[in-house]
């Protein structure tokens, strides 16, 4: 039987999703807790693998087991077995050929900054410091140039190994709240690095280094060298999955 769980974790002390041969990752924590609780050795796929330091609020994972498990108990089992910086949301059985990548219809990440001269203790680990001030107007008339279907070779970091550089973005908005300035996109797959590479421009947007309109021009040229830089990881969180019906919908995460 096949079941997905909607899983959340801080990144900080990770190298990312996918088992490596040394560090912690999260998916080898969630293997451990599933032979602890179950019995038996599974393999865990995600519908995200994100990078080392990368958060997530919203992560859907996937595995089989040999025999039925009450979803409300399989939740319980695992957060009583995990460590303290991965929780698990919610747990549901799902068709036996169910991909959490493949069948993923699109994929939101949220990005954060904090804009402000003295640096966060709460919000360190969690956005990005950038203590000069934010044109966030200019911002949001950047990041809304990347909407729609384009090739993001621009923004695609060296070894992304996709087959192609075409994706299709479905939302890209920048808003301010307070201190923080928030990014939010939604699109039917990514890039690697492909939101911090893009996060890096704005940003030099919002310095008046460039103009919104320079970000039609990156796209057009598909040349990575002429982008902005690369945003730190630890401002990233993969925030939620959407699928097609009749898959219900995960339960919503924290946003």
């Amino acid at each position: 039987m096949r079941y997905r769980l909607v899983v959340q974790y801080e990144g900080t002390g990770y190298l990312g999703w996918q088992v490596q041969a040394r560090g912690r990752t999260v998916q080898a924590e969630l293997e451990r807790a599933l032979a602890t609780v179950t019995g038996q050795r599974v393999r865990v796929l995600a519908a995200g693998r994100t990078d080392a330091g990368v958060h997530a609020s919203g992560q859907v994972a996937s595995f089989a087991l040999e025999r039925a498990w009450p979803p409300e108990v399989l939740v319980r089992a695992l957060n009583a077995t995990t460590p303290a910086d991965i929780a698990i949301l919610d747990a549901d059985v799902v068709p036996d050929d169910f991909h959490p990548r493949r069948w993923a219809l699109s994929r939101i990440y949220t990005y954060r900054i904090w804009n402000c001269r003295v640096a966060s203790p709460f919000w360190r680990r969690y956005a990005w410091h950038v203590a000069r001030p934010l044109d966030v107007s200019a911002m949001q008339e950047a990041a809304a140039k990347v909407c729609g279907e384009h090739d993001f070779s621009a923004f695609r970091a060296a070894g992304c190994e996709a087959a192609h550089p075409v994706r299709c973005v479905l939302e890209s908005t920048i808003t301010r709240q307070d201190e923080l300035v928030i990014y939010r996109i939604e699109a039917n797959g990514f890039l690697r690095h492909m939101v911090r590479n893009m996060v890096g421009t704005f940003v030099e947007v919002g310095f008046g280094k460039r103009t919104p309109d320079d970000v039609r021009t990156l796209l057009a040229a598909r040349n990575r060298n002429l982008a902005g830089p690369t945003a730190p990881a630890h401002g990233l969180c993969l925030t939620a999955v959407r699928y097609p019906e009749p898959l219900r919908h995960p339960r919503a995460a924290v946003d």
